[in-house]
């Protein structure tokens, strides 16, 4: 077999390796194999290190250190955190105060959206969907539009900071956006774009909502003792979490580069005499690591293919310096692959607009807000869905995508002409 034809069949099957591992993270899986996103995106990096398609000194280059760092930084808090029994708390004290429908799904949205700008909106949905699912079975609700509701409010408050989802750690890794800078851009679209999904969610389901009733003072209590998941409140250690990301926000402000301010919170974590670290260490999700890391690797692939160059010639021409048309291809990507690769891909194209910095923040507002189209746009939807199910609760995409749908529209456009005209 001569050379030509044996360096066709590399390119072939470096071409057929990225298509694969570009769809099987998209979907979440590939057939007949046992294998999620991460395991995917790291052994598609693997084979093409193993293909040639870059060497493996430039792929170990192409790995961002600072994402990384980030990531499992907020994840050492964020564990601290759930050990402490802080989201358990929080959750409570949101179900004790809802008395009537509107409320309660107000209550779920908003604190939903605020502890998603904090910390990572996955686990947001993970402590607190059990909570509402057993509160509305007990109180006798429809769980479905205040379940929506968590996952809407969750993606979308998650896009107001650069720590609240992994899309936008890699932007504040990547751009350079000062914390206090990038929120306050992407604060209002967020709050207008949470006050939309309330609206959208009591129209779209008007049989929920128009038959009123007061949520019994007792079901939140029954919701404490039914769930499996509560965790007794460590104090000390709740203190010192909260101090911890006092001292990391107090960091922000005085433009401490993100990844190392939430380093530095994470290390002042452990150290400790009450807590062993591997109980700390059992509570992180490693898997976004791996995921992370092989996804480096395949965008960068990616990104010297003749195809991504053609799209580069072809595509960027047509977006042009309009914020808008950037917004929806961004969007559709963010479908098409999931908002995570999707903004790793996009990343090198930033330097051709005029304005950099908007245009991050558009990519930033669009790959999250994506994320709330259908049930599979978002790992936080698919965590509501699966979990809600525990408790008899079915999710379908049906039921979502009749919220979700016109969420996603609404609060693009709104997102664009936020940020186009600020």
């Amino acid at each position: 077999m001569n050379s030509f034809t044996m360096e066709t069949l590399r390119s072939a099957a470096i071409a057929a390796t990225i298509v694969v591992s570009l769809i099987g993270i998209a979907v979440g899986r590939i057939p007949r194999l046992r294998m999620n996103r991460a395991t995917i995106a790291f052994s598609g990096a693997a084979l093409l290190v193993a293909l040639g398609a870059l060497p493996a000194e430039e792929a170990f280059a192409a790995i961002d250190l600072a994402t990384l760092i980030l990531i499992l930084s907020m994840m050492i808090i964020t564990a601290n955190l759930k050990i402490s029994g802080f989201f358990d708390l929080a959750g409570r004290a949101v179900l004790r105060a809802a008395r009537t429908p509107y409320r309660l799904l107000g209550l779920v949205m908003s604190s939903s959206a605020l502890l998603s700008a904090l910390f990572l909106n996955d686990t947001i949905c993970i402590m607190m969907t059990p909570l509402v699912a057993v509160l509305c079975v007990r109180a006798k609700r429809d769980p479905v539009p205040y379940l929506v509701g968590l996952a809407l409010a969750a993606n979308i408050g998650s896009a107001v900071t650069l720590i609240g989802n992994p899309q936008n750690m890699l932007i504040g890794a990547s751009s350079g956006i000062p914390f206090l800078r990038f929120l306050s851009r992407m604060a209002v679209p967020s709050i207008l774009g949470v006050l939309v999904a309330w609206i959208v969610l009591v129209l779209s389901f008007r049989r929920e909502f128009a038959r009123g009733g007061r949520i019994a003072a007792g079901s939140a209590t029954a919701t404490a003792t039914a769930t499996a998941t509560i965790i007794e409140l460590d104090k000390p250690l709740l203190y010192k979490s909260l101090i911890a990301v006092a001292l990391m926000s107090a960091a922000f402000i005085f433009n401490v580069p993100v990844a190392a301010a939430a380093m530095g919170g994470a290390a002042l974590l452990l150290i400790t005499r009450r807590i062993r670290p591997e109980r700390v260490f059992a509570e992180l999700d490693w898997t976004i690591i791996a995921f992370f890391g092989g996804l480096f690797v395949i965008t960068e692939a990616v990104a010297r293919t003749a195809a991504f160059d053609f799209l580069v010639q072809r595509g960027m021409p047509a977006v042009g310096q309009s914020m808008a048309r950037f917004s929806v291809f961004t969007a559709l990507l963010s479908n098409l692959v999931s908002n995570v690769p999707a903004v790793m891909l996009l990343r090198p194209l930033i330097d051709w607009f005029a304005d950099p910095e908007k245009a991050w923040l558009v990519m930033a507002m669009s790959s999250t807000f994506a994320g709330n189209l259908t049930l599979l746009g978002s790992v936080a939807n698919l965590i509501v869905a699966e979990s809600s199910q525990k408790y008899g609760v079915k999710l379908t995409f049906g039921a979502y995508l009749k919220a979700g749908l016109p969420v996603t529209i609404i609060t693009i456009l709104l997102g664009v002409a936020w940020l186009s005209w600020t």
